[in-house]
């Protein structure tokens, strides 16, 4: 008899509410949580696909030592012991040669990560805990922290409500989450517009009332022409404005040079458009979103385009509106707990400097919370701070996700432990010396989701099936590990349900309340704050700061002269662009049996102009050359991209030859990016490598 399991999907970083279909102890369906208001019962096609991960024989099935040179694929299966037994013991000897600080631990951020953070803390002894976030929005956190206090995992956008909606780059309806795709569709049939920027036409682009081909690197030349229109001809909410904006004054004073038609040189995009958009969006306000990205890690003043953009929702007065932005609420507004989490422990005191010198002079503002991963294979090279001997890798591929993956390789090989945590044979867990095999999200439960909002709530992933092959979940591998080197007190828990008991105590709520819809909420109501005399934005001032004092008492300006992007050099030159489609997640989907019948591969898409002046046909192999490296690729040739650059998806290319459908499929962009970083923001520059495209 078919069973009914409520749960979370993990095919991406999203967690969709899903419920799972299982009959004989297998999963027969997946969908999305029928309970949830604006899931509406649906799913992407990654969320779908997520059944086939469970028998697939080429995911990693025991745990795995290396038994040969990093990445031959000379592998031995072990068991949980002596795999753990092998760990500990090189960790020991790390740690007495050179102490804890020489082990990094990065991850996917995710619900348990207060356990990895925990295990970096206690049973590492290192400050080196990092995350993927600084990869993917590390500038977009630091910018919300310097005009409002807040990171951006705690700001929200109400799309169900709004009127106008920009995106820039943003293409949200490749890069599925369920939930607000669903309610910017009804929002756009109830009357709302949708207005894209972005070099290339998406699938976005196509549900879009306006969209700008910008000249890629001036989306923050366009945002200054917009700002300067706004300020110019009084179209932002002055109330909000005189409230609730510090520095004001400072940004009408620097933004004078900044016309249209400035903005026209530098964009491609007429002044005239320019000025009808910022007097049609001002119409709306405050129903207004400017999207602040989700992935805000294209160029190097990555942190001033965020700001800008918020900037922009700061003069609509969208900030804690109907339709527009508001601040994520938590169980305390309506004087209830949150789940608590392992790092509110008295764990070990750690104070030497991190890997990546955030927090200090050199690096002052990224969130340490996340680090800056971009910077592990210089340090690991240069021994600066210190040495760095050890690695954990959960579920997170710096392989693929740091620029200039043959630099990445070199520091790896300086390395005595590499350690992946995984489900698939990754191209990491290739070149590492141990695996531990995670269980699928279908197999395990894991930490409550604290799920705060207009109305906070808590979710809980729950297991549908047993696990099928010699795998764990992750908090009860760091536990196992932990009490080989002596810290297990550090983890008061002995299985799952163990831990989510513990975790849900000071909240009220069960295990048993959430077997009927996968979910409880604290409130059925809607918090908004007032925007009269009750905003509550954690800036020393007290207000949305235009001028920053995050920026400016670390010695950098809040508004810095424009700098144009550079362009092509010559004919056979372009900007490589990057990004997702709905099939995709980042670097770990691509050898799922389902997903990769659907895409099995990148290809590169080029300007149809360029492309016959190059002699390059439509399907024709090309090479593709950076700086850094060069790879082998079909062309797309379209009018429907900029012809100052070329695009690929992300996370194609695979070395690991254990996963062997996406084995050497297509071309990996983190081969031929370069690694730079936002030195302010604290994301890499993925958009800022020109490479050059020739016949193969």
């Amino acid at each position: 008899m078919a069973e009914q399991v409520y749960s979370q999907c993990f095919m991406c970083s999203i967690r969709c509410p899903i419920k799972v279909t299982v009959e004989n102890g297998q999963v027969r369906f997946i969908q999305g949580n029928p309970h949830v208001p604006g899931i509406k019962g649906s799913l992407c096609p990654k969320g779908v696909a997520g059944s086939a991960l469970v028998n697939d024989p080429q995911r990693v099935q025991s745990p795995m030592i290396r038994n040969g040179p990093r990445g031959s694929g000379q592998w031995r299966s072990a068991s949980w012991d002596e795999a753990l037994d092998y760990i500990a013991d090189k960790v020991n000897k790390i740690k007495e040669q050179y102490g804890g600080k020489s082990i990094a631990f990065g991850e996917r951020a995710q619900l348990s990560t207060h356990v990895s953070k925990t295990f970096t803390r206690a049973v590492l002894e290192s400050p080196n805990y990092f995350s993927h976030d600084a990869l993917c929005k590390g500038s977009i956190n630091t910018a919300c922290r310097s005009l409002f206090g807040y990171t951006d995992g705690q700001i929200g956008m109400d799309y169900s409500n709004a009127k106008h909606l920009v995106l820039y780059g943003r293409n949200i309806f490749e890069s599925i989450q369920v939930k607000p795709v669903n309610q910017i569709m009804d929002a756009l049939e109830n009357g709302a517009k949708l207005t894209y920027i972005d070099p290339r036409v998406t699938v976005t682009a196509s549900k879009a009332h306006r969209y700008w081909m910008i000249r890629p690197g001036t989306d923050l030349a366009l945002n200054y022409g917009l700002i300067h229109t706004i300020i110019n001809e009084r179209l932002y909410d002055q109330t909000f404005v005189d409230n609730w904006v510090k520095g004001m004054d400072k940004l009408s004073q620097f933004i004078r040079p900044y016309t249209p038609e400035w903005t026209e040189g530098e964009t491609g995009i007429p002044a005239t458009e320019i000025r009808e958009f910022a007097r049609e969006v001002a119409k709306d306000k405050p129903s207004v979103i400017f999207h602040m990205g989700y992935r805000g890690a294209h160029h190097q003043n990555e942190i001033h385009l965020r700001r800008s953009i918020m900037i922009l929702n700061s003069l609509m007065g969208s900030i804690e509106a109907k339709g527009g932005n508001f601040i994520k609420k938590g169980p305390g507004e309506v004087d209830a707990k949150p789940a608590r989490k392992l790092t509110e422990q008295d764990l070990p005191h750690v104070d030497e400097a991190r890997f990546d010198k955030v927090g200090t002079p050199d690096f002052p503002l990224p969130d340490p919370n996340h680090g800056v991963a971009q910077m592990l294979p210089q340090a690991i090279l240069d021994q600066d701070p210190y040495p760095i001997k050890g690695l954990f890798a959960f579920r997170f591929d710096p392989l693929m996700s740091i620029p200039d993956t043959n630099f990445t390789k070199k520091a790896l090989q300086k390395l005595e432990l590499v350690v992946s945590i995984d489900i698939n044979y990754s191209d990491i867990a290739w070149n590492s010396d141990v695996i531990l095999p995670e269980s699928t999200y279908l197999e395990r439960m894991d930490s409550p989701q604290q799920a705060n909002s207009l109305k906070p709530q808590i979710f809980l992933r729950q297991p549908a099936i047993s696990p099928v092959f010699d795998t764990l979940p992750g908090p009860i591998i760091l536990k196992r590990l932990a009490e080989k080197m002596n810290a297990g007190e550090y983890f008061p828990y002995n299985s799952m349900e163990e831990l989510v008991d513990w975790q849900l105590e000071p909240t009220g709520f069960c295990l048993q309340d959430f077997r009927e819809k996968g979910f409880v909420s604290y409130t059925d109501k809607s918090i908004f704050w007032d925007r009269e005399d009750g905003l509550k934005f954690k800036t020393p001032s007290g207000k949305i700061e235009f001028d920053s004092s995050l920026l400016e008492n670390a010695g950098f300006d809040s508004f810095p002269e424009y700098e144009s992007a550079s362009k092509p050099k010559q004919k056979d030159e372009f900007r490589l662009i990057v990004g997702r489609c709905a099939q995709h997640t980042h670097v770990s989907t691509q050898n799922n049996p389902l997903l990769n019948e659907l895409v099995p591969e990148n290809v590169l898409w080029i300007n149809s102009k360029k492309a016959e002046e190059l002699g390059i046909g439509n399907n024709s192999l090309v090479r593709v050359v950076s700086g850094q490296a060069s790879g082998t690729i079909k062309a797309k040739v379209t009018d429907c991209i900029h012809p100052h650059s070329v695009f690929m998806l992300h996370g194609f290319g695979h070395e690991s030859e254990l996963a062997l459908r996406s084995f050497n499929k297509g071309v990996s962009d983190a081969t031929l990016q370069k690694n730079v970083t936002d030195k302010v923001g604290g994301s890499p520059g993925l958009h800022e490598t020109f490479v050059q495209v020739k016949t193969a």
